[in-house]
């Protein structure tokens, strides 16, 4: 890959690393594909148990290229469209990984760079990082990015960012929900091993699941179709190996098996 650096390590955390340091880690076609191919590579690969999401050198990410954006703006409504569809593509794939995701900030996080932020299950920023969903300053919206920023911070506040296109801080994202701790830069690397170590302590089947049923759910409500998708998908989950493994190491005081790299 030309904008991205990924590696594996042997207890199973992938790190993707966007790597246009020059640009802010702008991304552009090759990068919305390449980080598409990454997340479905380490999705599919039972040996990943944890990604994460960082940015080469000063900045997270500056969001999308303005090469990128200038050469959509005089293309085909047709490329366009696929374009975008691209982009939304990248998004979901992020965002409906079956592994956990934790985003590592630090400087700039700006317009889809916040998207990818609010794609993922986990945030944590430096001190020093800034935050802006900023595309009405370029006479666009942050449309593909919209439902993520919205799920992480609710509509209102949503709209309020994305209307104003201002500029905040990471205490700031902390109390909107946007990222979950707010460290000092040369704290990002251990205090997402923090988060890492509690998540290897957990089945990883049973994580993929969590995933995939909150993935489904919403707050309002608690209707019949809800509850029947709840107890469809706990009396499936029971019987599971995994399920199984868990209940014995747990009666007989011993770590389960999924442990094993993590002890």
């Amino acid at each position: 890959m030309t904008t991205l650096n990924v590696s594996l390590d042997a207890d199973g955390i992938a790190s993707v690393e966007m790597a246009r340091p020059d640009v802010f880690n702008a991304f552009d076609e090759r990068m919305i594909a390449e980080l598409d191919e990454a997340f479905t590579a380490l999705s599919a690969n039972d040996a990943v148990r944890v990604i994460l999401l960082k940015g080469q050198g000063k900045a997270f990410s500056a969001g999308a290229d303005l090469q990128w954006m200038k050469r959509a703006s005089v293309a085909s409504h047709a490329d366009n469209l696929a374009d975008a569809q691209r982009f939304a593509g990248m998004l979901a794939t992020v965002a409906h990984c079956p592994k956990p995701t934790i985003a590592c900030v630090q400087g700039l996080a700006l317009g889809g760079g916040v998207g990818l932020v609010a794609a993922c299950d986990f945030a944590v920023a430096a001190e020093d990082a800034r935050f802006a969903v900023s595309e009405v300053k370029f006479g666009i919206l942050p449309s593909v990015i919209g439902p993520y920023l919205v799920n992480a911070v609710g509509k209102r506040v949503a709209l309020q960012l994305a209307l104003t296109a201002r500029r905040f801080d990471a205490h700031e994202a902390r109390s909107i929900g946007l990222v979950h701790q707010v460290v000092a830069r040369e704290a990002l690397d251990t205090t997402a091993r923090a988060i890492i170590d509690s998540l290897l302590q957990n089945g990883p089947t049973a994580l993929a699941e969590v995933k995939a049923l909150y993935g489904r759910l919403h707050a309002g409500p608690v209707d019949g179709d809800v509850r029947e998708l709840t107890a469809q998908t706990i009396a499936r989950v029971r019987m599971t190996a995994e399920a199984k493994e868990g209940f014995d190491a747990f009666l007989n005081k011993r770590p389960p098996a999924w442990m094993g790299a993590a002890q």
